[in-house]
């Protein structure tokens, strides 16, 4: 296995780029290799767990070196003091920016809703931008101003999005070359397009205040070029 890439590493600060397909824990399948594992083998010490990314999700994620900073870290995510911008392959054409203020509820097997009209929820708002649109697909930035469990993706399938794929909330199918307007039947999105591209952090107890990007993983880069060959694309002003 590679190693991690690491984007920012210093007082007791560590922050990586994560691969789709990872866990970040140990998960219940014996001999099932997490990230945190991963980067204390490669570091040689203990880091811990801030915050988690969805197995598929890839993008920014920030660990601690130390459990001074681990509280702290914690604690700036819980109360909203960390600003977080994803990236998402979605479905359709997103035009115009919009708020999404929706709570949400649990559903059946893991899976979260949309509170319905006088059903109590857990306030959940995600602010939404078309960065780019396509013939039937759309390029998007996703804030979470909250963090609820799978918030993004239940708030764009609630607008009529869903990302291209997304086996809880979607098309479960993978998606092919031809499908994204290329020639070939090779698979080129089996996973959930959602990345954490940006994440800035304040100043904290023994943290200077920051910012981490991470690049698109390959996937996600390959099929914006192939949307982008198939032309018709705008970018919204």
């Amino acid at each position: 296995m590679s190693e991690v890439r690491v984007l920012h590493e210093g007082a007791g600060l560590l922050v990586v780029a994560k691969p789709p397909g990872t866990l970040v824990i140990p998960g219940r399948a014996e001999g099932e290799s997490s990230l945190r594992e991963q980067l204390e083998a490669q570091l040689r010490r203990k880091v811990f767990v801030v915050h988690r990314l969805d197995r598929d999700t890839s993008g920014v994620l920030v660990f601690a070196l130390d459990a001074e900073r681990h509280r702290a870290l914690s604690i700036a995510f819980e109360e909203g003091q960390v600003r977080k911008r994803y990236l998402a392959l979605v479905e359709g054409r997103v035009e115009a920016p919009r708020l999404v203020d929706a709570a949400l509820v649990p559903a059946r097997k893991g899976r979260m809703r949309q509170a319905r009209p006088g059903e109590a929820g857990k306030p959940s708002r995600t602010r939404i931008r078309p960065v780019e649109t396509f013939a039937r697909a759309s390029l998007v930035e996703a804030e979470p101003l909250t963090g609820r469990t799978h918030q993004i993706r239940v708030h764009l399938l609630g607008q009529g999005h869903p990302l291209l794929v997304d086996h809880q909330y979607g098309r479960a199918e993978p998606l092919t070359q031809r499908e994204l307007g290329g020639e070939g039947d090779a698979v080129v999105l089996s996973r959930t397009p959602l990345h954490a591209a940006r994440l800035e952090w304040p100043a904290l107890p023994g943290v200077e205040a920051g910012a981490a990007e991470a690049p698109l993983p390959e996937d996600m880069a390959q099929a914006l070029t192939l949307l982008r060959g198939a032309g018709a694309a705008t970018r919204p002003g």
